[in-house]
C-alpha cells in the first residue's frame, strides 16, 4: 500500500505499535509526526522517519490534556502542510483490579488516556482532514473493549467507549469523505505487556491465541490508511484469533 503525498499524525508513537506503523507509514512514502511524553523516544522515530526521504517531526503531549493536545495539532499541521490520517494509537492503564479493590485515580486515568485521548485528538485533528478534502482515523482498540473480563473494569469500559466513539464518528462523518474504524491488534509483546507474556509464543491463558509482535500489525494499519474516503468505515478489525 502506498501513501506517497500523505501526512499522517500517529499517538503513542514512540515505541511499540506505534513506532512499528509510524516507521511502516514512512517507508509506504508519508510524511509523519509522532507523538508521546518522551522526547527522546520520538525524536528517534523521527530521525529513522527522515532516513527514509520523509518528514519526521516529533511533538511531545500529555494526551489527556485537551490544551496540550490542541497545540500539538496545529504544531503538527504546520510541521507537515497538512494532515490526511491520523492513528490513536496512545492508550494504556491496565489497574487488573476489581472494582472496590481498585484504585478511582487509576480508573479515572484509564479513562482519560484512552478514550478521551482518542477524543481530544479526532476532534482537533478533524478540520485538518476536511481542509484537505476528507481522511482517515485509526482508533487502536481492544477485544477487551467487546468482552468483559475480571480485572480490568476501567481498560474494557474505555476501550468499550473507543469502540463506539468510533461508530459515532464513522456515521456522523460518513458524508465528509472521513473514514473511522477500530484497529484490534490482539496481544502484542511490547514493554507495556513485558511480564504478561511473550512475543511469537501460544498466550498463556486464551486458546488458540498468538502473542504477536508490533510489526505485526503494520499490515492491518497500512491497508486502513491506504482505502481512501470510498473505503470501509465504522468498522472493528481485529487480529485476534478469537471471535470480538
Amino acid at each position: 500500500m502506498q501513501l506517497y503525498g500523505k501526512s499522517a499524525i500517529v499517538t503513542g508513537g514512540g515505541r511499540g505499535i506505534g513506532r512499528s506503523i509510524a516507521l511502516a507509514f514512512a517507508r509506504a512514502g508519508a510524511d509523519v509526526c509522532v507523538i508521546a511524553r518522551t522526547q527522546s523516544q520520538i525524536d528517534e522515530v523521527a530521525e529513522e522517519i527522515r532516513k527514509l526521504g520523509r518528514t519526521g517531526a516529533a511533538i511531545v503531549c500529555d494526551v489527556t490534556d485537551f490544551a496540550s493536545v490542541e497545540s500539538a495539532v496545529n504544531d503538527a499541521a504546520n510541521a507537515l502542510g497538512r494532515i490526511d490520517i491520523l492513528v490513536n494509537n496512545a492508550g494504556g492503564g491496565e489497574e487488573r483490579t476489581k472494582v472496590g479493590d481498585d484504585d478511582p485515580a487509576a480508573w479515572r486515568h484509564a479513562i482519560e488516556v484512552n478514550l478521551l485521548g482518542t477524543y481530544y485528538f479526532s476532534r482537533e485533528t478533524l478540520p485538518h482532514l476536511r481542509k484537505g478534502g476528507g481522511g482517515t482515523i485509526i482508533n487502536v482498540g481492544s477485544g477487551m473493549g467487546h468482552q468483559a473480563r475480571v480485572g480490568n473494569s476501567s481498560y474494557n469500559a474505555a476501550k468499550a467507549g473507543v469502540w463506539m466513539l468510533t461508530r459515532c464518528m464513522a456515521m456522523e462523518l460518513s458524508e465528509q469523505d472521513v473514514t473511522v474504524n477500530e484497529l484490534i491488534p490482539g496481544p502484542v509483546a511490547t514493554e507495556l505487556t513485558s511480564g504478561l507474556f511473550e512475543e511469537d509464543k501460544p498466550h498463556p491463558s486464551i486458546p488458540g491465541e498468538w502473542v504477536k509482535a508490533p510489526d505485526d500489525v503494520v499490515s492491518l494499519a497500512l491497508y486502513l490508511a491506504g482505502q481512501g474516503p470510498k473505503g470501509p468505515t465504522g468498522q472493528s478489525f481485529s487480529l485476534a484469533r478469537r471471535p470480538l
